[in-house]
Order: C-alpha cells, then structure tokens, then sequence
C-alpha cells in the first residue's frame, strides 16, 4: 500500500477496493502511485471490513493512518514488504468517526488523563457539534483592515474614555495587582479592553462544545483536541461550570481571552475564593492579565515604545524586529521624535517596525513589545496595546 506515499515499494489496490484520501482539499478515488502529503488518513474499503489498530505508513515523513481494510489484503501487506508499523496508541483524526464515536474517544482519553467521571457526564453528555462555529472557521475576511483602519476600529477616542474611567475605578485593586506582579496598570486595563471592552464583550459560545467540533472537524483537530482537555480539566478542578464556560468560537474564554491552555499556565486566583474565576471575577481576570505578561518577560521599568521619524535615507533592511540598535545607535542614523527633537537618553535596546508599511507610521519598540507579541502575534495587535496603554499615561 506504499503506492499511497509514492515512494520505493509500489502496490496495486486489489480488485473490488477503492481507495479514499481524506485530510486532502480535493478527495479522490484512485488506485495509482500519486505523492501525498500528511498527515491523511486512507481507507480501503470493501463489503468485509476489519477493524484495525491505526497504523503508519511510510515513516519518511509521511504519517497515514488507516483504520478500516480488509484483512487479508493487510496480511498479504506484511507478508510482501513488512512497511507497515503498529501503533496502537495513536490517536485517530477526529473525521474518521461519527461524532458520538469521537466523544467517545474524548471521554476515554480524558478519564485516563484523570479527570473525573461525574465532570464528563454533565461536561459531554449531550454534545452536539455546532454549526456556526465550522461556518466562522472556513470563513475567510471579506476585506484585510489597514493599519490606519484597525487603530481607529480597535483603539478610538471612545474606547480611550472608557479605558481612563476603568483605570480610576479600578485604582486600588490595579495598584495592588502590579505591586505583585510588576506590570503598569495601564497595560493590564489596554489589554482588558482591547480584548473584551473591559468584560463587556466575551463572546457567547460555549466553550466546550466549540472546541469538540473545531477537534472532530480535522483541519486543526490536534490542536483543539488538546485544548478541549485542558478546558475538561479546568471544569474538572471546580473553577467554572461547563455552561458559564463561555467565550470566542475558537475557544478564547473569559474576560481576559485565554485558550485553556493558557488558563491552566497563568489565569490567577486574585480574590482568594479558590476558583480562578476569569469570567465573573473582575481581580481574578487583571490578575491574570498581569501574570501572562509577568512571566513571559514583562519588564515593569520599561514601556512598550514610540512613534519616531525615520530619515528618508534610512536603510530599509534595518526596519523589523530581527534588528536591535541602542537609542543612542538609532539617534546617530537620524531616527528622532515625531517632533524633531532627539530620541530619549536611555540605555535600551530597541527596533523598529512599520506595521502599515513604508508609508504608515515608524515605531520604535522595546521588549515589553514583544512580550505583547507572546499575547497575540501580531504587529496591528501589539501597536493598538501601547497605543490605547500611551492614552492613560497620565505623565
């Protein structure tokens, strides 16, 4: 059956067996040698079928499972080339089941990872796939934002106000939160809004059925496999209910939105109540906020960086943030402040980056940036943070 892979052993599909590719754009029937690319599962079917352990085909690089072939063409495999390996401990690809046989799958992975029976039965029981959220999955943006377009939308004078009012009414517990964490108040409040406009806008999927269905669908089904365990664990260790487990339809939960997987690594138990509760607990959710950049690298004697102006003679190869220049080093080439005046005198490394391009704004950064970057990987995002995060500086 090494004809799936096209590599050195060729094999014909014997009579009455066809051949489906599945994990491909484009399935197709076909009984020839055609190269592929994994992982993909393939199955041959028959009127005799015999289940099987999944097992893997062409171990240069190719990772096929197959799950359903007829017997004696299996043996007569073997027997012919001894290129097939059993691994019985492999997961299959969620698509390869009905939907019930794969949370089937889910609960006996999760009762062997050691999470309660009792929370599988309320968190399971039930379970349906959810259309919308396949539908928002395939869609793809009608139109790609600009950078001027995306700070207006994500960071207006609106949002501004309601940041400064957030900040003041939140004042004691921020100034508590960062003593221990040692992140500004303004960045944790820039976040909050950013991500939820300050709790406001969570999303209104449940959780659990979203990621089962992004894991069973199979375009990213390892991913979310192991994110709806995580999500299995948190409900396991008492911080939420499955229904108030609501969030985006990709499985971006609470006020802070974080996939479980980040819950389980920095959400924060603020309010000392033994939940970490970032959905109804608004200390619970800052804490959390400063925690994540806390321990991926946030520098609480630094801010994130400054619109500048770059001289037009300035070498293009040197915008990006694979460059790092002292500000005394990016002074000397002519870099200066939007108002003309000389850079700061401080002993820091930065870069600098152009997220609308060439003809949109010149940011100098520093790697509090980056730690943004860690948050959510991209350029529009960190921007918009120190944006509305510069908006309540109050100096």
């Amino acid at each position: 059956m090494s004809f799936l892979c096209n590599i050195r052993r060729e094999a014909a599909v014997p009579p009455g067996l066809s051949v489906r590719i599945a994990g491909r754009r484009e399935s197709r029937k076909t009984g020839r040698a055609s190269p592929v690319e994994g992982p993909l599962t393939i199955f041959l079917d028959d009127p005799v079928r015999t289940a099987l352990p999944p097992v893997r085909l062409c171990p240069q690089g190719f990772r096929l499972n197959v799950h359903a072939i007829d017997r004696r063409f299996f043996l007569a495999s073997v027997a012919a080339g001894g290129f097939l390996a059993s691994f019985p401990g492999e997961a299959a690809l969620g698509n390869d089941l009905d939907f019930p046989s794969f949370l089937a799958g889910v609960r006996q992975e999760a009762l062997q990872a050691g999470i309660r029976a009792r929370t599988l039965d309320v968190a399971l029981g039930g379970l349906q796939p959810l259309p919308r959220v396949l539908e928002l999955d395939k869609k793809q943006p009608e139109k790609t934002l600009t950078f001027a377009e995306y700070i207006q939308r994500v960071v207006p004078q609106a949002r501004i106000d309601t940041a400064r009012r957030k900040l003041q009414e939140n004042q004691l517990l921020l100034d508590d939160i960062s003593r221990r964490f040692g992140v500004q108040p303004r960045f944790i409040v820039a976040l909050w809004g950013i991500e939820t406009d300050f709790g406001q806008r969570m999303g209104t999927f449940p959780i659990i059925p979203a990621l089962a269905t992004l894991a069973y669908d199979g375009r990213r089904s390892a991913f979310f496999r192991k994110e709806l365990m995580n999500a299995l664990t948190i409900v396991d260790q008492g911080h939420v209910t499955p229904d108030a487990m609501i969030g985006s339809w990709a499985g971006a939960m609470g006020q802070n939105q974080f996939m479980p997987s980040s819950f389980l690594a920095y959400a924060y138990d603020w309010d000392g109540d033994g939940r970490r509760d970032i959905w109804g607990s608004r200390p619970d959710a800052l804490a959390s906020i400063a925690n994540y950049l806390s321990k991926v690298g946030w520098k609480g004697n630094e801010t994130w960086g400054r619109e500048v102006k770059a001289p037009a003679r300035l070498d293009a190869a040197l915008v990006g943030l694979d460059t790092r220049k002292s500000i005394a080093a990016w002074n000397a080439l002519g870099v200066r402040r939007v108002d003309g005046g000389e850079l700061p005198a401080r002993d820091l490394e930065a870069s600098l980056v152009q997220p609308g391009g060439a003809e949109g704004p010149t940011l100098m950064v520093y790697d509090n940036y980056r730690t943004v970057m860690k948050w959510n990987k991209s350029l529009y995002f960190a921007s918009a943070v120190g944006f509305l995060a510069d908006g309540l500086d109050e100096r």
